[in-house]
């Protein structure tokens, strides 16, 4: 997990009976870009691959919309909890005081959309949407969890995906009382949508989970159709595209290949995947070989990543391996806040189409 905890890297006490019909206010689609021009109307780059400049691409809101504002639930539930050393049977009786927690911040998000936000009394690092950025945080910088901070708080369910530990303090939480149960979080658009499915059922509320996954998914492949529409029509002049991370004071630079969920990113926005194409899997350092073989036209990061290089200059400075590639030589980088390019969950269309528009018209996003 050493290599993973740098990145990113994304109701009331109960103990019977169901809380009432929920509401479905919210149950349509809580797409933000709804307001805005439709991908297929902007006016896009010709040749995507001649464009030279840096962009940015950012979310119309960082807010997440509730599915409802009511979730019907029904406690005890039983669920199972997928633990490192096997899967095991979870009893979950109180949710009135959770702690959602993982590397990307998917997991608070998805809790949140569910209905159950004014539930969560602690967070992760990686959860900065506005709903949630009063909270306390419970993880270091380097994403480990402070077993005192999150005992403070007195959780009664604590909700993780075994990206973040270490596991002995996961088993304190445990020893202290906590319920506690892992999920499976997939760094996909269809693991996002099982996400809340699954979270909803640790939450006993199965109903809002199927509300929420049906939305996610709807709305991502409206935004996916819409890319569809715009990207160029000969696979030869589509964007070879790279995920690199960065912590410049850290000397960490990692490029991201098959499995660690930039290649789905990089496919859903059209583009080629250079790192699973050169048989690059997870996360690995980033090497001159590499890089030379993969030569993108453009390279996704995240926005403090590279202000810790020091922006693009620092960066073409002091990697020359970047600079000479077509994306170097174009200063062709595409950078998104740290708890959004990632973050599988609840606003994934949102940041499809946000990272979308800072490719194909970078001077209309």
């Amino acid at each position: 997990m050493g290599v993973i905890a740098c990145v990113v890297a994304l109701a009331s006490a109960l103990s019977g009976c169901a809380a009432g019909a929920g509401s479905s206010a919210g149950a349509s689609s809580a797409l933000s870009v709804a307001s805005q021009t439709p991908l297929t109307e902007l006016e896009v780059l010709e040749d995507p691959k001649s464009y030279v400049g840096e962009s940015t691409a950012t979310l119309v809101s960082e807010s997440v919309t509730p599915v409802t504002d009511d979730p019907e639930q029904s406690l005890p539930v039983t669920v199972t909890s997928h633990d490192s050393d096997g899967d095991v049977e979870v009893t979950v009786s109180d949710t009135s005081r959770i702690i959602p927690m993982d590397l990307s911040g998917s997991i608070a998000s998805t809790v949140f959309a569910l209905g159950f936000g004014d539930s969560v009394v602690g967070r992760d690092i990686s959860t900065t949407f506005p709903e949630a950025e009063d909270l306390p945080v419970v993880t270091g910088s380097s994403h480990s969890i402070n077993a005192e901070a999150v005992l403070a708080l007195e959780p009664t369910l604590v909700i993780t995906d075994g990206s973040i530990g270490p596991r002995d303090v996961v088993a304190q939480l445990r020893d202290a009382g906590v319920t506690v149960v892992f999920v499976n979080n997939e760094s996909s658009f269809a693991g996002a949508a099982q996400l809340a499915l699954d979270v909803a059922d640790v939450l006993g509320a199965p109903e809002a989970g199927e509300l929420l996954s049906e939305r996610i998914s709807s709305e991502v492949a409206q935004v996916s159709a819409e890319i569809d529409e715009i990207v160029p029509a000969d696979e030869d002049d589509r964007l070879r595209m790279v995920f690199l991370y960065l912590r410049g004071g850290a000397g960490v630079y990692y490029l991201f290949g098959e499995g660690s969920g930039a290649d789905e990113l990089i496919e859903a926005l059209g583009g080629i995947d250079v790192a699973s194409e050169i048989g690059w899997v997870g996360e690995k350092p980033m090497t001159a070989e590499a890089l030379a073989e993969a030569n993108p036209d453009l390279i996704l990061v995240m926005t403090s990543g590279l202000e810790s290089v020091g922006g693009v200059d620092g960066l073409l400075e002091s990697k020359p391996e970047v600079a000479v590639t077509n994306a170097g030589v174009n200063r062709r980088f595409v950078d998104m806040a740290d708890g959004d390019i990632l973050s599988f969950g609840p606003r994934s269309a949102d940041i499809l189409d946000a990272l979308a528009r800072a490719i194909y018209a970078p001077d209309a996003s």
